[in-house]
């Protein structure tokens, strides 16, 4: 089991659940835009935001948004160790850096120091684009090996600085590379891992990607914490993580949708139908498992486990519960009874 770290108030590592993660893509110094960004992705279910502190405005602006959101809010700090300190003085609630392009040690221990006296934990992020050049060579470029070796020097040069609130991400946009990397990372280390796929891409194949990536680790049983990186609204990124978390059983709170593929059996619009269901359940926090099938083949008998389902016929379909016949309805009234239904769970 790993270490468990509090970022803000909540819990990352050592058993707690896996948290959900997403960035802003708004100017931080915008406030209003940032505060509103975050409140988005809170509604979405995201449980700890990242902002980009490129200058000093964004890191003055780092009180201003913590007063008025709920969930913790972490600094991306690069380059300048001094906006490190201005968003800690600010209450940040943890930062995430990569010790080597701050500058010389000195610079590391005025972050270690920081952060050690106001209890703010650190990410280690290492990244494939951004490997050092030293470590490039010694393995004939980037590979997982490389990667954790950067990540282990960058921990014990902020031990070195009494510091050990330490989360660690080795990111690449090649999925079985950063597999590797994570599967190695997790047998010499006890700190929280952050997981990702970054420059996953658009939403069609970043999702393809995160979800090898970054579910295949999560059925191993690694990893404490995800970020989707998504070319998208930050909001998508969040229902692709909760949509990861579930379909590799480490989340069981929110629906399971299930849908037949369907074939020439299909006497009704299931498509479109299936597309409508998973809209309206998007924001249901129910713990249930919701099916939308197509034809009585594979409908009430298949779907039997299905806690409610609707099963489609030729202009008209079936509402079921656990296998059981509701009752039969005209197509156009198949969705809004199962809606109803789904209510009353």
């Amino acid at each position: 089991m790993t270490k468990r770290l509090l970022v803000g108030k909540v819990p990352v590592g050592g058993g707690a659940p896996v948290t959900i993660q997403s960035m802003c893509n708004t100017k931080t110094d915008d406030v209003a835009a940032t505060v509103a960004q975050i409140h988005a992705l809170e509604d979405a279910g995201c449980e700890i935001v990242r902002v980009a502190i490129p200058d000093e405005a964004a890191a003055r602006a780092v009180d201003r948004i913590k007063e008025q959101i709920s969930i913790p809010l972490i600094a991306d700090i690069h380059f300048n160790y001094q906006y490190a300190l201005e968003c800690a003085r600010r209450g940040i609630d943890a930062i995430r850096i990569n010790p080597g392009n701050i500058g010389g040690e000195e610079r590391v221990k005025a972050v270690a120091d920081m952060c050690r006296q106001r209890s703010i934990p650190i990410r280690i992020g290492v990244n494939g684009g951004s490997l050092e050049k030293p470590l490039r060579e010694k393995y004939g470029g980037v590979t997982a090996e490389a990667l954790v070796e950067s990540a282990m020097g960058h921990v014990r040069l902020l031990n070195r600085f009494d510091f050990d609130d330490i989360c660690i991400s080795v990111k690449c946009s090649d999925v079985p590379l950063t597999m590797a990397a994570y599967r190695l990372l997790a047998e010499r280390t006890e700190y929280p891992l952050h997981l990702g796929v970054t420059e996953a891409g658009t939403p069609s194949m970043g999702l393809v990607k995160s979800a090898m990536g970054i579910g295949g680790l999560l059925c191993m049983g690694i990893g404490d914490t995800i970020r989707v990186t998504l070319t998208a609204d930050p909001v998508e990124e969040v229902y692709a993580a909760k949509k990861i978390l579930r379909a590799a059983g480490v989340r069981k709170d929110g629906v399971n949708l299930i849908a037949c593929p369907t074939c020439g059996r299909t006497r009704i619009d299931l498509i479109p139908m299936a597309e409508e269901v998973e809209r309206r359940l998007a924001g249901c926090g129910k713990n249930i498992t919701v099916a939308v099938m197509g034809c009585a083949v594979n409908g009430p008998g298949e779907a039997a486990a299905a806690d409610i389902g609707i099963a489609g016929g030729n202009g008209e379909g079936l509402l079921f519960r656990k296998g059981e016949i509701l009752r039969k309805l005209p197509q156009d009234e198949l969705i809004d009874a199962l809606m109803a239904e789904i209510e009353k769970l």
